[in-house]
This record gives C-alpha cells, sequence and structure tokens, in this order.
C-alpha cells in the first residue's frame, strides 16, 4: 500500500460567509461517510460500516449549532486533518476505537442508584 502524504492534504482556508461555510461542511461530511467503509477495511476494525457511519453522522451533529464562522473555520480545519490522517493510515487502531469507547465500555455504564450498583454486584 503506497502512502502519499499530499493525496488527502488541502489548503486551510476561511469561509467568505455562512453559505461557504456550509458547503465545506457538507463537502467534508460526505467525504467522512463516504470513506467510513475504507476505514473499517484499511484498520480491519470490529465495528460495522453503518456503526462507523453513525458515529461520524453524532461527532458532525455535536457541532451543530456553533454560531461563530471563525469556529466553524477550525472545526473544519480538524475535520480535514483528521481526515488525511486518517485516510493515510498515521493513526493507531485505538486512537479510532476511542471514539466508539462509551457503547463498548462495561465501565462506562453508572448505576442510576447505590442500590441498583450493588444488586448488579458493581461498586
Amino acid at each position: 500500500m503506497a502512502i502519499n502524504a499530499t493525496k488527502y492534504a488541502q489548503r486551510t482556508r476561511s469561509s467568505v460567509n455562512w453559505e461557504d461555510a456550509r458547503k465545506r461542511v457538507i463537502q467534508s461530511y460526505r467525504d467522512w461517510y463516504r470513506a467510513a467503509p475504507e476505514i473499517v477495511t484499511t484498520y480491519v476494525l470490529d465495528v460495522p460500516v453503518p456503526a462507523v457511519r453513525a458515529k461520524i453522522r453524532q461527532e458532525f451533529e455535536r457541532h451543530r449549532f456553533v454560531q461563530q464562522l471563525p469556529v466553524v473555520d477550525v472545526l473544519i480545519a480538524r475535520s480535514m486533518m483528521e481526515y488525511q490522517e486518517t485516510m493515510n493510515y498515521w493513526k493507531q487502531i485505538p486512537q479510532l476505537m476511542k471514539y466508539f469507547r462509551p457503547e463498548e465500555d462495561p465501565k462506562a455504564y453508572v448505576p442510576k442508584s447505590f442500590m441498583q450498583g450493588f444488586l448488579e454486584g458493581r461498586n
């Protein structure tokens, strides 16, 4: 597998207006969404492609209501850098699996009350 370090590189730039930022965010989302099967096969993840796509959607939705254009530009730049690192196989598997930790980690579960935790055998 030959790695071309500049294949996914993009210039960091500022958005002209909100419409420009919107187009850039949608393009970034599409790039991530389309790359989900390749990410799963490249990193040999035990996560199905729909789960990866759902996590991508969740990460984009987390910043949906950002109201400042410079902040959106920084988020787009970070997304492009993460995409380049992921697609060039510069990340390790634990760096990708950290996004799935709450669903898979049994320690992430917190009982609602002391008694519920006690009866389940957790402290």
